[in-house]
């Protein structure tokens, strides 16, 4: 699979934060604060990353370090490399390339990619754009028929792997979209028209592709719609706040596959997951969009690692922004890390090129970082490799 062709601006990125100021200059303000904000106060989301820096590495010196090895197994799938995209609703808002750009970017860098239920592009199509390996996520509805339709869909798309996301019964309060006045789907309004108008690049796409839609249950929502001022209002209302264990584990035994619940903040959810069959723990926060003031997920790895030892996978999901990080998360336990944010902001940054960027930084980010701290296999960092 051949790169896309680099864009200027996208050249000018180094680091992933140089992509955060790509995409604030791309999107309308409601859409870039959307990709970036948090809930409440937002200390949650500030700590995912802040807390990385508790840890420092312990570099070994004189290593032979001629071969590096980054390869995995994650979920039954072999990876290139330790990093999973997580995944991230409603992409074409942020690109009109959208999922299958994301999709084809992944799979280009040898990892894994994550759809969302509330994409703007089918199962069908992003398992027609690539044939890397792929996981659904899905947000249990209150109409569990609904639920059940998604899982045959991703079976007879050959999916690789389902993640039951838990910690979305409703929204978080996620204040800054208040107070940029972000819809979804996205219109203006009065505080947001000056910003619209501003991004002309952005409106031409908008009104020149396919209606923005969550593509997956736009043939559900259509029949309550009517009822409701916008879609994002529509679907936070079909969120089941009677999920329980007893249903994981039904919608577990339903896909039969390689399946992970993502949410997991605690030793003993951890061990309730695996104990109703679940191959993995993703240790989440939902990026500090959800309930503010809690752990950041790398502060949990150890902990969670040391008390289910190899009963499933663990992936910490959150805050990763550096090469460093993946590296102090696999040396605690982890067996891979994901990230939404980062290769968001490429999205809007460059399209599929500048998702395609993200991860070919990172990867090598972590390449480098092996080096210099003399290991030369991923799979066999452990406590030694870290000090707090």
């Amino acid at each position: 699979m051949t790169l896309s062709p680099l864009i200027p601006s996208i050249k000018r990125c180094f680091n992933l934060d140089d992509f955060r100021r790509q995409a604030k200059h791309k999107l309308p303000s409601p859409l870039f604060h959307y990709i970036d904000g948090g809930a409440d106060d937002e200390i949650t989301l500030y700590n995912n990353t802040q807390a990385f820096d508790k840890y420092q590495i312990v570099p070994r010196c004189l290593q032979d370090v001629t071969r590096i090895n980054m390869q995995t197994k994650v979920l039954g799938c072999e990876l290139d490399w330790p990093v999973l995209m997580s995944p991230t609703g409603m992409s074409r808002f942020f690109h009109h390339q959208g999922e299958r750009a994301v999709a084809r970017a992944a799979a280009q860098s040898g990892t894994m990619y994550s759809l969302s239920t509330v994409a703007t592009t089918t199962i069908e199509d992003v398992a027609s754009a690539t044939s890397g390996p792929k996981m659904f996520q899905l947000y249990v509805l209150r109409d569990h028929a609904i639920n059940d339709e998604l899982i045959e869909r991703c079976r007879a798309a050959n999916y690789d792997a389902l993640c039951l996301t838990v910690d979305t019964v409703v929204q978080g309060n996620r204040e800054r979209d208040l107070r940029t006045g972000m819809t979804v789907p996205p219109k203006p309004t009065l505080q947001s028209l000056a910003s619209f108008a501003l991004h002309p690049a952005w409106c031409y796409h908008y009104f020149t592709t396919p209606p923005l839609e969550m593509a997956n249950l736009s043939h559900h929502i259509a029949e309550g719609s009517s009822q409701v001022s916008s879609l994002g209002k529509y679907i936070n209302e079909q969120f089941d706040r009677a999920l329980n264990w007893a249903y994981a584990e039904k919608v577990a035994a339903r896909w039969q596959g390689p399946f992970a619940i993502k949410g997991i903040l605690c030793v003993e959810d951890a061990r309730r997951a695996a104990d109703i069959g679940a191959s993995a723990v993703i240790i989440s926060n939902h990026g500090g969009r959800q309930l503010d003031g809690v752990p950041a997920p790398i502060d949990l790895v150890a902990e969670i690692a040391d008390a289910l030892g190899d009963r499933v996978e663990i992936i910490l999901d959150g805050g990763v922004r550096r090469g460093t990080h993946v590296l102090k998360a696999l040396a605690m336990g982890a067996t891979a890390c994901m990230m939404g944010r980062p290769y968001l902001y490429g999205l809007a940054a460059g399209g599929q090129a500048g998702v395609e960027r993200v991860l070919a930084l990172l990867k090598s980010e972590i390449e480098r970082d092996m080096i210099l701290s003399g290991q030369a296999d991923s799979n066999k960092l452990g406590p030694g490799f870290i000090r707090t």
